[in-house]
């Protein structure tokens, strides 16, 4: 059993593709939105013009990337072996596409529910700008790479872990974004 210092520290490291490909998204977004323009039947946007498919394919990319890049580093340090996405290197990408892209398709779905309940584009959402993504990652995690997730996640402490320290994450990183001239906002 790990301890619980250690599991935390993994389950941070680990998740950071999925923390990556949500910032990625804004740096590579803004061609095609995902709704086209479109509105849904309540007559709100069903996104929004912050949902683009450039950004969601190019975080998602940038967020396997990143993982791939971590792998490198668990086997030039010696820790692949205790610390990894899988033992191969399909189980690998299949694990970080099911990160990277349902961290962006948790995203999507918090910028749905925003719309619906009237929060415009920029809008504080608190909890739903920074808990979705986390959740549907932990989704497609436990769909495509259920091994992973119950090694990580599945504890309830790396879970934990990463739902208590995304918040404070995520506002840092929207600062630094805004800072940047790349958000409009700072949350």
């Amino acid at each position: 059993m790990l301890s619980i210092p250690l599991a935390i520290v993994e389950a941070f490291v680990l998740f950071i593709p999925g923390f990556i490909a949500n910032p990625a998204a804004v740096i590579t977004g803004g061609h095609f939105p995902m709704d086209g323009g479109r509105n849904f039947p309540d007559g709100k946007r069903i996104f929004g013009d912050g949902k683009t498919w450039s950004g969601y394919f190019g975080g998602s990319f940038i967020g396997v990337i990143s993982g791939l890049v971590l792998t490198g580093f668990f086997i030039i340090l010696g820790i692949a072996g205790s610390v990894s996405y899988g033992s191969t290197l399909s189980g690998i990408l299949i694990t970080l596409m099911a990160m990277s892209f349902g961290s962006l398709t948790g995203d999507v779905t918090g910028s749905f529910v925003k719309r619906r309940i009237g929060i415009q584009r920029g809008g504080k959402g608190s909890l739903l700008d920074q808990w979705p993504f986390v959740l549907v990652s932990f989704l497609f995690l436990f769909i495509f790479s259920r091994e992973f997730f119950m090694a990580y996640y599945g504890n309830i402490i790396g879970a934990l872990a990463i739902l208590l320290i995304t918040p404070p994450l995520h506002r840092a990183v929207n600062i630094i974004g805004y800072k940047m001239k790349k958000k409009d906002v700072p949350w």
